[in-house]
């Protein structure tokens, strides 16, 4: 598959998914007038059958042992602790969570991991672009780390802007079922939240990546936050359980 050399010019192991072909990247919209509507399968019920397995675009996405993930980490409704508006994503990098901001004085809490490039930026911004099922691109110094990922690695076509290689989509792509991209000021941040088939991670600090969660939560946060969401990236929110 080719992609442009238009969307980013820095690679890191969680901002390596290189702009498909003729992909446009939007500038930055007001905050839209469809604000999150939360009903009772956002946050609660059978959690077995909220991590269950599923099908999707030939992907099949297995179940998670939820028995073995603090309860704290299902995504469920709580009071709204960040006192950011309506339709806010707020990534708490202290307490491992992301907070989608509704209605009513609640929101949508999600357990995430972290890497260190998940701690490398804070602030705020918008997701100004979103990704299905995205290729992923390991970054130059990566695979000199890691020879194995040659075969990944990201080749221009000589005398075009054209790049070919990565990784294919799938359930183990880095990248997960879905990638979510963070702009301040029209400018990429190079900071994603994104799925990840490592279910384990999910309230841990990692070795690499972003902020990552359970496919079915990046699949939910995904089909619920449109282009120019706003989004809060602090370590300042209170300790909650």
């Amino acid at each position: 598959m080719a992609v442009t050399n238009a969307a980013l010019a820095t690679l890191t192991a969680c901002t390596s998914a290189r702009q498909r072909a003729g992909a446009h990247v939007p500038t930055t919209d007001p905050l839209p007038e469809q604000l999150p509507q939360f009903s009772v399968d956002a946050g609660s019920g059978d959690y077995r059958q909220m991590y269950a397995a599923t099908f999707e675009d030939g992907y099949e996405i297995p179940a998670v042992p939820i028995e073995q993930i603090d309860p704290k980490y299902y995504r469920q409704i709580v009071p709204n602790p960040t006192g950011e508006q309506q339709g806010t994503v707020v990534v708490d990098t202290s307490n491992h969570f992301l907070y989608l901001v509704g209605n009513g004085g609640e929101a949508i809490r999600y357990g995430v991991g972290l890497g260190r490039e998940g701690f490398e930026w804070s602030g705020r911004g918008v997701i100004q672009w979103k990704q299905r099922w995205p290729r992923w691109f390991p970054p130059d110094e990566m695979i000199d780390r890691q020879p194995e990922l040659e075969r990944y690695r990201a080749r221009q076509v000589p005398g075009t802007n054209v790049w070919e290689g990565g990784m294919e989509p799938g359930v183990t792509n880095p990248l997960g079922a879905r990638a979510l991209y963070i702009f301040q000021d029209d400018k990429d941040t190079l900071y994603r939240l994104h799925g990840s088939p490592e279910w384990w991670s999910i309230g841990k600090s990692v070795s690499s990546g972003c902020v990552r969660l359970i496919h079915q939560d990046i699949i939910d946060l995904y089909d619920r936050v449109p282009d120019g969401t706003p989004i809060v990236v602090t370590s300042g929110l209170s300790s909650v359980v």
